[in-house]
């Protein structure tokens, strides 16, 4: 992670070997989070990021979620996951509902918001509603995390080094 000056966040994924769990993997990402600092129950977060592409598919594995303290009973939010190149949404908990992935290039500078509310979380991406989901919302408190990273199983196509930037991330409690 660096902060070159240009006003945004730099989460960067790179082909750097290091240590995970006593495992040793063949690239390096980055994570930031607020834990311990800051969490909220309900409202609407927004996040302005730049997703890094590969063509007009999401590269690696970059994400912008909220996640409670006692995982997965508290529930996970995943406001956007790149998911095989696609733009996904989630909400994970023990009774929780799949989500889905929006269709569009969202490669890229974009805004992905999430507006949870008792029972119900509804995504938007540009500012169109993508989805909503209505199965095992939780609600306890949840801490932001924004990350970039790489997994030939799960995410996009591995194309390194790709930064993913964030500009903002605003959240309004309701």
């Amino acid at each position: 992670m660096t902060l070159p000056g240009d006003g945004a966040l730099h989460l960067k994924a790179a082909a750097r070997p290091s240590v995970c769990g006593g495992k040793s993997k063949p690239n390096t990402g980055s994570l930031v989070n607020t834990n311990g600092k800051f969490q909220y129950r309900y409202g609407v977060v927004e996040w302005r990021a730049y997703i890094p592409a590969s063509g007009t598919r999401i590269a690696n594995w970059p994400g912008l979620w909220s996640n409670g303290q006692n995982w997965p009973k508290d529930g996970e939010n995943d406001t956007m996951e790149g998911l095989g190149g696609s733009a996904c949404f989630h909400f994970h908990s023990p009774s929780g509902g799949p989500g889905k992935c929006a269709p569009g290039n969202y490669t890229g500078w974009h805004t992905f918001a999430s507006d949870w509310e008792p029972g119900r979380v509804t995504y938007y991406y540009d500012g169109v509603r993508v989805g909503q989901i209505t199965t095992g919302v939780t609600s306890s408190p949840q801490y932001l995390i924004m990350d970039n990273t790489v997994s030939s199983s799960i995410g996009g196509p591995t194309v390194l080094p790709r930064d993913m930037l964030v500009d903002y991330v605003r959240v309004w409690q309701h």
